[in-house]
């Protein structure tokens, strides 16, 4: 009887051993909950700088008072600033699918704030629609104003949210939610100066010069507040603050505001666009490492509670990695296709 026995065992191990499912851990050993992590805040980041400019032509709007030049700003615009909330809604879907406890706690906690974030960015797409329909003064006036306002409370609500959810806080005005929303509203004129610049000629673009670099001087002055204000209020993020990778990208922030500067007085139109893309990509940057390795600091959530299963998980991976290529191959097509300056006369 030991023999068949032990010809059986002998079989046994000399079978292939079955393939992995996608429940069994993940996918190709990498570490899935701080790639997802990350992928958050990049999409965060794509928003703000895609998303960022057409607030800031809508702060700008407010400076320019011959109404051909108003009409420019808008025509600018036109063709992507409903594409570019798309990214807005990949992040609370991103969030949702690989993080739901954090989704469902941080909306929740400041559910106002959503809804205010959704007000503005309504009255912002609202009022370029409604601003083109009639002739009227009176009518042009109002949703002018409409654009204006919802173009610079939107980045502001987003700003108070971002510092809300670094710091933990479980209330919603707080003072350094409020410094950093000031300096996300002063970043977005930053980026929509610089992305006017591509789209305009003349005076409007050489006035348009003034404003980005005034704009710039404002978001350095606002980001020192905001930290000194953070480190002040908020002992436990001093560590994460002072750590080597925050430094660097605060020093990065510096070496890209000089390089706007310099771009924007030599007319480097792209250069200075690109610049201004790094500041809002190294303002992301400092609030994930300031959050990590928490995703919910106010619940002590960090990533690896957070996350949702393996099986989920790798197939969301496997989702991504076939979706976003297409998604950014569509914003190629989309920029190239309305690429160039606004002519005059053009209008929304």
């Amino acid at each position: 009887m030991t023999e068949p026995v032990a010809h059986l065992a002998g079989t046994a191990r000399s079978l292939p051993a079955p393939p992995l499912s996608l429940a069994d851990g993940p996918l190709f050993g990498l570490p899935l909950p701080e790639l997802w992590f990350g992928l958050l805040f990049f999409i965060f980041a794509v928003f703000l700088v895609l998303d960022g400019f057409d607030f800031g032509v809508g702060a700008l709007f407010a400076t320019r008072e011959d109404p051909h030049e108003r009409e420019q700003l808008i025509a600018a615009i036109g063709p992507f600033w409903d594409g570019n909330e798309v990214w807005l809604v990949v992040f609370g879907g991103a969030m949702f699918a690989a993080f739901p406890s954090v989704y469902a706690a941080l909306f929740s906690r400041h559910y106002l704030l959503m809804f205010a974030i959704l007000g503005a960015l309504i009255l912002r797409g609202l009022a370029p629609e409604l601003y083109e329909q009639r002739e009227d003064d009176a009518w042009k006036r109002w949703w002018g104003r409409a654009f204006v306002v919802g173009s610079v409370t939107a980045p502001f609500f987003l700003g108070v949210f971002a510092a809300n959810w670094v710091l933990g806080a479980t209330r919603i005005v707080t003072v350094p939610g409020v410094v950093v929303g000031l300096a996300v509203v002063a970043l977005t004129v930053v980026d929509g100066a610089a992305f006017l610049r591509l789209k305009t000629r003349g005076g409007l673009q050489t006035d348009l010069e003034r404003a980005g670099l005034r704009a710039l001087v404002a978001y350095v002055g606002l980001v020192v507040l905001a930290l000194g204000t953070i480190y002040a209020t908020t002992p436990a993020v001093r560590s994460a603050l002072t750590s080597p990778l925050a430094l660097g990208l605060v020093v990065a922030t510096v070496a890209l505001a000089g390089g706007y500067a310099v771009a924007m007085r030599r007319d480097r139109h792209l250069a200075a666009f690109a610049t201004a893309a790094g500041l809002v990509f190294a303002l992301v940057g400092v609030v994930a490492r300031l959050t990590y390795p928490y995703v919910d600091r106010a619940t002590g959530r960090t990533v690896g509670d957070a996350i949702v299963s393996t099986l989920p998980l790798n197939l969301m991976t496997i989702g991504a990695a076939v979706l976003l290529p297409l998604v950014f191959g569509y914003f190629v097509v989309l920029y190239s296709t309305f690429s160039g300056p606004v002519e005059a006369g053009e209008t929304y």
